[in-house]
């Protein structure tokens, strides 16, 4: 692929020449653009809401939607460069979005008795359209400072590679043609494990209590999401993810096992579900739990710890970062309303005066709005801007630096959380009434961040092929707003029909939300447990090795982060073969992976329509005759893991092919 010539680190921005002339003004936001961005917002804003209520983690969907736009296009008379940038402009946010609210909204289910009542539709979308268009509006002026003034400095890995995609628009065919193949394999393989459950959908094994390793279990959940998700974000951070998994299911289970073994009397903390034990009437010992009930009722506040410390760490990491971002983007606020009406067409911002109003507007509706835990806090309004607002500049920032994809919004978001827990424990604000409060402060700047992160790349591959950033702000306000539509009904639904929790959708993101606010406002978290957690991360620290991914590792089931392993493993041996792709390259794999994770997602939803539905059993009984992929016994194990070799084998050669 054609590399795109990008000045040094020293070069002034004004040397830059965008690939479209600013003199230019080719058709940009036209209106079949606009309704084709906001379709592939639904369609991918759907699939993230499945991938984060199940992994807790969520990727960039830029590229591909830049791919497919560049195909469907092609197939309507043609269109521009700047055309396809407006359909993937649009169609990024709803990915962004949905990553946003899933990592936060479903904590209400949990915080009991207050929370659920406000986990309904129209709060949902209420929330989701005005954390979107906050992360857009605050965005707007820090594009001179990290866009135009940064450019060669933050190297904004994925919109450089999505502006590679749109240049590269001639070859839309053959890159379309592996996002579209990886989305058929990813869907197919989803419906023959899920629907028609021809073969096991998790393969493992646990040490039994009485053995000498008690409980010590290694899983994987053979979806090709995982796969996909693995490939993407690389060997690197899999692997460190997949050790925190090693430490806590074969590590911290079997010890906790062992000491429990000696224990005739609970050890505090008893998760709820397991203050009482059925078969004997009084609370659960550890020597009577389950790796599964271990891990929910102890491990879970250990890793909780790691994320927690983890997070914090990462923000401090990049304080001198934020501090300057910060600096230039206020120093830039008059710089750009002075310019809101420079003649450029590349030049141009959505006004001040709208990005002011428009943001101030939006807390106080935030602030009144009926239904809201919200409605009558005032502080909670004035917190959502000066979190959301600093959040939004360290978002872009890293995202500069590092990429959407590993953007840690999950530790900026309990930075949020903790901040605004302690304030209201110092005004006395304590209990489960003030939960839900504290939890749309967090959800509001987390959903904020997130979108403003995958503005920052869209506004990247826009500075670099020459689009009019008014015309990108108000496509992604678009955006917000049509994905809004989607996401709440996919939460719901996937809730209506699994229930956010359960072993299908456990929403480990937002389960660790609820878990850090009731801790905090009611003063009764686990701290002890909590501590080895923090200091299992400063240990990671002290060795050189940066904690977050090991924390979220360490937090999430073994069974998730082992496929994403998987995934990192055949791109380390792709890339031995081929050589480590550049930074801003589109490598094959990636295109692949990328439509392998969305074709996945999307035949997961279908599985929860059919199940929701109650027209299952059909699709069930083809399984039914063929058992020996789905049998219990070591034959089936060993049938579904050749299966999943298989797949990482299609995988692998796929990648090996050369975008051209």
């Amino acid at each position: 692929m054609a590399q795109l010539t990008t000045p040094p680190p020293s070069a002034p921005s004004r040397a830059f020449q965008p690939y479209v002339s600013p003199s230019q003004s080719p058709a940009e936001f036209t209106l079949r653009a606009i309704l084709l961005g906001a379709l592939f917002g639904l369609l991918f804003g759907a699939s993230t809401v499945y991938l984060g209520l199940r992994a807790g983690l969520t990727v960039s969907a830029s590229i591909p939607i830049a791919v497919l736009a560049i195909s469907v296009l092609k197939r309507f008379g043609g269109s521009t460069i700047l055309e396809n940038n407006i359909v993937q402009t649009i169609g990024s946010a709803g990915e962004s979005v949905a990553a946003g609210v899933v990592f936060t909204i479903p904590a209400l289910i949990f915080l009991v008795p207050f929370g659920p009542s406000y986990f309904n539709y129209l709060q949902i979308t209420m929330l989701t359209v005005a954390g979107g268009i906050l992360g857009v509006l605050m965005m707007v002026p820090l594009r001179r400072a990290l866009i135009v003034k940064e450019h060669g400095v933050l190297p904004y890995p994925e919109g450089t590679a999505c502006a590679e995609v749109l240049v590269a628009g001639e070859r839309g065919g053959r890159m379309a043609a592996l996002v579209f193949g990886g989305l058929g394999v990813g869907a197919l393989w989803k419906s023959l494990s899920w629907m028609f459950d021809l073969f096991r959908t998790e393969i493992g094994y646990a040490m039994p209590r009485a053995s000498q390793f008690p409980n010590a279990t290694l899983a994987v959940d053979i979806s090709p999401e995982y796969l996909g998700v693995g490939y993407v974000i690389g060997p690197r951070i899999a692997g460190t993810m997949v050790a925190g998994g090693v430490l806590a299911w074969l590590g911290l289970l079997p010890l906790l096992s062992i000491l429990g073994q000696f224990m005739t009397e609970p050890f505090p903390p008893i998760h709820p579900n397991y203050a009482v034990n059925p078969a004997t009437g009084r609370p659960f010992l550890i020597s009577e739990m389950n790796p599964g009930q271990l891990w929910s009722a102890y491990i879970r506040y250990i890793g909780a710890g790691g994320v927690l410390a983890a997070g914090i760490i990462t923000l401090a990491r990049t304080t001198p970062t934020i501090i300057s971002s910060a600096r230039g983007g206020l120093r830039d606020f008059a710089a750009t309303g002075a310019a809101a009406g420079v003649s450029v067409r590349t030049e141009r911002d959505i006004p001040m005066t709208l990005v002011l109003g428009g943001s101030l507007a939006l807390a106080i509706f935030l602030a009144v709005a009926p239904g809201l835990p919200t409605q009558g806090n005032f502080l909670a309004a004035i917190l959502i801007l000066i979190f959301g607002f600093f959040f939004v500049t360290v978002s872009s920032r890293i995202t500069g630096l590092i990429g959407s994809s590993s953007n840690p919004v999950s530790g900026m978001t309990i930075a949020t959380l903790i901040l605004t827990c302690l304030l209201f424990v110092a005004l006395g604000w304590t209990g489960n009434v003030y939960a839900p409060i504290a939890l749309i402060v967090g959800a509001i700047v987390c959903i904020a961040a997130a979108n403003a992160g995958a503005t920052s790349q869209d506004l990247k591959t826009g500075y670099i092929v020459g689009a009019t950033p008014v015309f990108q702000q108000l496509g992604l306000i678009i955006g917000v707003l049509a994905s809004g539509l989607i996401i709440g009904m996919t939460t719901l639904y996937m809730h209506q029909v699994f229930g956010i929790g359960s072993e299908a959708v456990p929403a480990p993101q937002a389960t660790l939300m609820s878990t850090i606010i009731r801790g905090l406002l009611n003063q009764n978290l686990p701290w002890g447990l909590v501590l080895v957690g923090i200091f299992i991360a400063v240990t990671l620290e002290l060795c050189g090795i940066h904690s977050l991914s090991f924390a979220v590792g360490l937090y999430l089931p073994i069974a998730t982060t082992a496929p994403i392993f998987v995934g990192g493993l055949v791109r380390a041996w792709v890339e031995r073969r081929t050589g480590p792709a550049a930074e801003s390259e589109v490598s094959a794999g990636t295109l692949f992976s990328s439509g392998l994770i969305a074709g996945g997602s999307i035949a997961g939803i279908l599985y929860a329509i059919l199940v929701g539905t109650g027209t299952i059993a059909p699709f069930a009984a083809i399984g039914a005759a063929f058992p020996m992929f789905r049998d219990e016994t070591l034959l089936g194990q060993l049938a579904s893991a050749a299966l999943f070799f298989g797949l990482a084998v299609i995988v692998a050669r796929m990648a090996m092919r050369k975008v051209e």
